[in-house]
Parts: C-alpha cells; sequence; structure tokens
C-alpha cells in the first residue's frame, strides 16, 4: 500500500489508445481529472469473484453450524483478496502509466485471483490451501515485478523503496508457501505471522521515502469496491429469495428477510458514501489507517449478503442452526460495517455529540434486533433506516443553525 504524498510529473495514458512500452514513473499527486481506469474497473470485478466465492462458503459453513471454523476460514481468504486488491490499488493510483507490460502484469494479478477463487471451496470444505496460496502467489510475484520496474528509471530515494517493497513482498511469498507443508494445526500461527509482517512491509519501505498517490483517485477506488461488494450481497439475497419461494414456497418466511436485507443494503451504501473522504486524505498516518481498516468495511459488507442467505435457509428449514444464530449473522457484520465506517471517516466529520452518536448508537440497536426472532433482519433493516434518518436530520439542523450564523444581521 502506498501511503504518502509525493509526486513527479505526471504520466497518463498516452491519446492513441495503444501503448507502447515506457517509464514506469510516479504520477503528480494533485493530477487533474484523475479517475478509475476501465482495466482497474475490470480488476475490481474479477476480485469480487473470489469474495463472492468466499460468501458461498462461509454461508455452507454456518448454515451446518459450523460458524466458527467457517469465519476464521473466511478471514483467512478474504485477507488474500483484500490484501492483493489493495496493494494493486495504491501502487496504480502512484504509477499507472497504462502501457502494454503494466497492463499484461495486471491481467496476471487478475490471473492469480481466479485461481484463489477455484482454490476457495476445498480450502473451507477439505482444508487444501493449495490452489489459494499459489493464486495469491501470482498476485504477489506479479505486484513485485511492478515495483522493480517502477525503481528502475526512479532517483535513488525512490528506487529505494521500490526495490524495499518488492523484496519486501518477495520474501513474504516463501513463508506464504511454508503454509502447504505445516501441519493444519500449525497454519494458523504461521498465518497471523505472515500478516503481521505483510503489514510491515509498506511502513519498511516508505520509512524514508513516501510514494505518490492520488486522494481522490484513492476515495474513489475504495468506493467502486464497496459498491460492487454491496451489489454482490444483493445478488446474493436475491438468489437465496428465489430459491426460498420457488423451493418452499415460502413468501412469507421470506419476504421480511428481503425487505430488510434491502433497506440494510440501501443503508449501508448511503452511510459510506454521505461524507467527502478524499478531504481527509491528506496525511501519510491517516491513509494508512483508513486503508488497513477497510479490511473490516470490506469483509462485513461481503458478510452481510452470506448472512442474508442463511437467515433464508433457516426460515425455510435448509439450515441446521437456531433463529437466532440466523439471526446473527445478518446483524454482527451489520454493527461490524457501522461501527468501522465511523470510526474510520464519517467522525471526521460530524459535529457534536448527538451527530457522533447516530453510528454508534445503531450499530448497538442493530445487534438487539438478534432477538426479534423471525423479524430480526427486518427490524434490523428498519433501524439502519431511522440511523440515516437521523444523520440527514441532525446534519441539516446543524446547516440551517451556521447559515443563521453566518448571515448578516439587519
Amino acid at each position: 500500500m502506498s501511503t504518502s504524498s509525493s509526486a513527479s510529473a505526471p504520466a497518463g495514458p498516452p491519446p492513441d489508445g495503444h501503448p507502447p512500452v515506457r517509464r514506469l514513473k510516479a504520477r503528480h499527486r494533485h493530477e487533474p481529472h484523475r479517475v478509475a481506469t476501465p482495466l482497474e474497473l475490470f480488476f475490481d470485478l474479477c476480485f469480487v469473484v473470489a469474495i463472492a466465492q468466499a460468501g458461498v462458503q462461509l454461508v455452507h459453513a454456518v448454515a451446518e453450524g459450523h460458524a466458527g471454523e467457517g469465519v476464521l476460514n473466511y478471514a483467512m481468504v478474504f485477507f488474500a483478496i483484500w490484501w492483493a486488491w489493495m496493494n494493486f490499488t495504491w501502487f496504480a493510483s502512484a504509477y499507472d502509466n497504462d502501457d502494454v507490460l503494466y497492463r499484461v502484469v495486471t491481467l496476471v494479478q487478475i490471473a492469480g485471483v481466479l485461481v484463489l477463487a477455484a482454490g476457495v471451496s476445498r480450502a473451507f470444505e477439505d482444508h487444501d490451501w493449495v490452489a489459494v496460496v499459489i493464486g495469491y502467489v501470482i498476485m504477489r510475484v506479479a505486484m513485485a515485478a511492478q515495483w522493480l520496474r517502477a525503481g528502475r528509471s526512479a532517483p535513488a530515494p525512490e528506487s529505494t523503496m521500490a526495490r524495499s517493497y518488492s523484496v519486501g513482498v518477495l520474501l513474504c511469498q516463501i513463508g506464504w508457501l511454508g503454509l502447504l507443508f505445516l501441519p493444519e494445526g500449525d497454519r494458523g500461527w504461521l498465518f497471523l505471522v505472515m500478516v503481521v509482517l505483510e503489514l510491515c512491509v509498506p511502513a519498511y519501505a516508505e520509512r524514508k521515502h513516501p510514494s505518490s498517490w492520488h486522494p481522490h483517485h484513492i476515495s474513489e477506488r475504495y468506493g467502486l469496491l464497496t459498491i460492487i461488494v454491496l451489489g454482490e450481497t444483493i445478488a446474493a439475497a436475491t438468489v437465496a429469495v428465489k430459491s426460498g419461494i420457488e423451493e418452499n414456497d415460502a413468501l412469507g418466511e421470506v419476504l421480511p428477510i428481503a425487505a430488510g436485507g434491502l433497506l440494510i443494503v440501501f443503508a449501508a451504501w448511503w452511510i459510506y458514501f454521505v461524507v467527502p473522504v478524499h478531504s481527509y486524505l491528506k496525511s501519510s498516518r491517516q491513509s494508512f489507517l483508513w486503508g488497513y481498516g477497510h479490511y473490516l468495511v470490506f469483509a462485513s459488507a461481503a458478510a452481510i449478503g452470506a448472512g442474508l442467505e442463511v437467515a433464508v435457509e433457516q426460515a425455510v428449514g435448509k439450515a441446521h442452526i437456531s433463529e437466532v444464530a440466523a439471526s446473527a449473522a445478518v446483524t454482527l457484520p451489520t454493527s461490524v460495517f457501522l461501527l468501522t465506517v465511523w470510526a474510520l471517516h464519517a467522525r471526521h466529520f460530524k459535529v457534536g455529540l448527538a451527530e457522533q452518536a447516530v453510528l454508534p448508537a445503531g450499530a448497538l440497536l442493530v445487534l438487539g434486533c438478534t432477538f426479534l426472532g423471525a423479524e430480526a433482519v427486518l427490524g434490523a433493516g428498519i433501524v439502519l433506516a431511522l440511523t440515516v434518518a437521523a444523520g440527514v436530520v441532525l446534519t441539516a439542523l446543524r446547516t440551517e443553525r451556521q447559515r443563521r450564523e453566518e448571515a448578516p444581521t439587519a
């Protein structure tokens, strides 16, 4: 992940649409009209394939009464997907020149996530992590190659930073491959060690020279993935509701879940995008915490969809868990989403105790909905709708108060 503010001349794509191989140099941090590219959008969509596979397996694990193991496997798989996505995103914000070589290496990364996606089911069901690890290593080795290329023509401090990234990434892959040779009981500890080491690579690489990134571009990229993940959540819930109606003739049972799920996703979108977060991303420390914290934002958003599927399966008698457990599969990730979004950026745009308390209070009320029985998901959706309404009203009152204070007196 790139986490700073140095910059050099812009290096955008050439106008002819057929870019030659060119120098990979840093783009200007304040380059005007910087937006996500078609390649980045394609990259996101392919990564969501892997996220969807992880969600499907989480549904199966929770519905069969293996929630602890399922959540652990989901967290591990999601880390691999998220970390590879995030590293590419910050690198692209700093260096994307859209030439042939850059495109090819990016496509290799996409191939890696598809290999990972193909191995998700075996990782969950058989504890066979070969495909997941190989897919991850493919993505990370390709990322290391991008950093090596960026460092070839960069000035000395920037070149050192790029080489440190590349070496750090490659060394970490040795550890990940070690997962394949350890007994199953020891893999969890090595996984935690490797997560810490991966997270430390950006801090080590950028200790003397920060990399360049574009605040508006970064906020857009994170926002786009949030939209895609929420869209996947709606798609998963739709399939579950359709199955419940067609296979079990259970419209009365699934309709409250569908309505509540829709309110939850709509409110999640509203809450995430209500603040102009690019104006907050100014320092290295801010961007570092904000970028890393999105692991919980993305993972919880995707888990909401899995939870809705579990709730539907329980409602039609296909899940071997209690009603409370099925409700918690929705309310827990929803609460995590609310609290994480508040902690990462919403709180920086709130004024006063009342505004600051809206999202944390909403999260607590959503947790309380867990015990509402068959109406739990609908109750959580209504709570989120009221949370959004409360935020809108409080913001409007503050804006009106400020307007009156600033208005000239007669």
